[in-house]
């Protein structure tokens, strides 16, 4: 995983979003053990505290879970993966039509750029 961590929001969140992702694009498989926090703070290059707070958050959103004295895991429920996904997406389609809308373009030209592009993949 790539560590790339820096100023601009809280070192946990940031730890929270990659993780989400990799779990999101299957890089983490349902019902994998994740890491201990110590293996997973040290290729991170964070505090261990640091660590622990991003994956009780990660347990809070459902993604993770923990059993008592083998260690956390990736869960099981697919609709729960799939809501987060989605969740993702949105997200990432908002930052992307904002930034378009810096750039002054209307929502009917972004709807036709956003055409032209998935065409041409086709």
């Amino acid at each position: 995983m790539a560590w790339i961590l820096d100023d601009s929001r809280p070192i946990y969140l940031q730890i929270v979003d990659l993780i989400k992702t990799e779990i999101i694009a299957g890089v983490y498989r349902p019902g994998d053990k994740l890491p201990s926090v110590r293996d997973l703070a040290m290729e991170a290059s964070v505090n261990p505290n640091t660590m622990q707070k991003a994956l009780t958050e990660l347990e809070r959103s459902g993604l993770v879970y923990t059993q008592r004295t083998n260690g956390r895991f990736i869960t099981e429920d697919i609709a729960k993966m799939t809501e987060i996904k989605e969740q993702l997406a949105r997200e990432q389609i908002q930052n992307f039509l904002k930034a378009m809308e810096q750039l002054g373009f209307t929502k009917e030209e972004i709807k036709k750029l956003l055409q032209t592009e998935l065409r041409e993949e086709l």
